[in-house]
């Protein structure tokens, strides 16, 4: 199958955090950090993906790392082609081969503009033709609920730039909200809350770490302490102060107050059949968000429904793309339609390199 014009097909999670390719045949074959360092100098590409991440904080003048996603969405166009354009290649090791169809994943509340950039991104990268999928459905179909029942599923997809709320039915999306809201603004969130308590300067990585170790949205017994280092903002200097799992839980409070709110908004818009459904069958979460201890807790004590956490949250959203890539004519009704001129959809015609 590698070796053949389809098990070139790829599908692509392109992540404001992390960059997951699934390969036709072959399942999910790179996972990496959506980061790439450049030397401004000679305009060169220093290195990409977790290489490039162990760089943040640590460069010289010279050298510039830069996640080139924000908010779920292309920030740096330039980046972002280079960044993809490794990734392709890393996983199609013969570059002389056919060009990759390709499957790519956007936030369901993405624009016409923003799509258009992602779209010319892939061509740019090396893809032969380009379907996009919403976030949402994808995930829906990667931790397997039965998007074609006659039935309300709602998924609650919580990735780095955005938070993707949507409730799914007959193969299509029946009430859904994108907030961009998701981890990067946990991270924030830390950041400040030591910044003005303790008057302590963080990076972004100590920030994700402590999130990691500490983050919780629902409180437990034997919570940890942990020590965290930083740049004391009075005089300048390393200091080490220590932090409780309660403190970073209240700053977390308001990111995750406002995912909790987008859940509960997206049922205030369901038809009462399919919100009677979601009671039952329950809310699945996913995406690196829904791996913070606690949050099924909080979100299933505000709403009062069931809540699933996804097996594989960081890979459900290209694993449900990479369905569509191995059962493309079956699958293929699921995936967004083109835009018009005027951002209206305009058919389910796939993107094809210009002349």
């Amino acid at each position: 199958m590698a070796g053949s014009p389809f098990g070139r097909d790829l599908a692509v999670d392109l992540g404001t955090a992390n960059t997951v390719v699934y390969q036709r045949g072959r399942g999910v074959v790179l996972d990496e950090p959506s980061v790439v360092a450049v030397d401004v100098a000679a305009g060169t590409v220093v290195a990409v993906g977790a290489e490039a991440r162990k760089m943040i904080g640590r460069t010289p003048a010279h050298i510039v790392v830069v996640r080139p996603l924000k908010d779920g969405v292309i920030a740096d166009f330039e980046a972002t082609e280079r960044m993809l354009r490794y990734f392709v290649q890393r996983v199609l090791r013969h570059r002389f081969g056919p060009r990759p169809r390709m499957v790519i994943c956007v936030p369901s509340g993405i624009t016409a503009v923003e799509r258009r950039a992602v779209e010319e991104v892939a061509l740019a990268a090396g893809a032969r033709r380009i379907h996009v999928i919403a976030e949402p459905m994808a995930a829906a179909i990667g931790v397997g609920l039965p998007v074609s029942e006659p039935a309300g599923n709602m998924i609650v997809d919580i990735g780095g730039g955005t938070t993707e709320v949507a409730v799914i039915s007959l193969g299509g999306v029946v009430a859904e909200m994108s907030i961009r809201t998701a981890g990067d603004e946990m991270d924030d969130a830390i950041i400040q809350y030591v910044k003005k308590e303790y008057a302590l300067l963080l990076g972004e990585r100590t920030a994700e770490e402590i999130k990691i170790s500490l983050g919780s949205a629902f409180p437990s017994p034997d919570e940890p302490t942990a020590e965290i280092r930083g740049r004391d903002m009075v005089t300048g200097l390393p200091k080490t102060i220590v932090v409780t799992a309660a403190e970073i839980r209240r700053a977390l409070d308001e990111p995750i107050t406002a995912i909790i709110d987008a859940v509960t908004a997206t049922l205030d818009g369901c038809p009462p059949e399919l919100a009677g459904d979601v009671m039952e069958r329950g809310i699945t979460i996913t995406g690196g968000g829904a791996l913070l201890r606690g949050l099924d807790e909080r979100l299933a004590h505000e709403t009062g429904t069931p809540v699933h956490v996804a097996d594989r949250p960081l890979e459900s959203v290209a694993v449900g793309a990479g369905r569509c890539v191995e059962e493309f004519e079956v699958l293929r009704v699921l995936l967004a339609p083109k835009p018009g001129p005027l951002g209206r959809p305009a058919g389910r015609a796939p993107v094809t390199p210009r002349s």
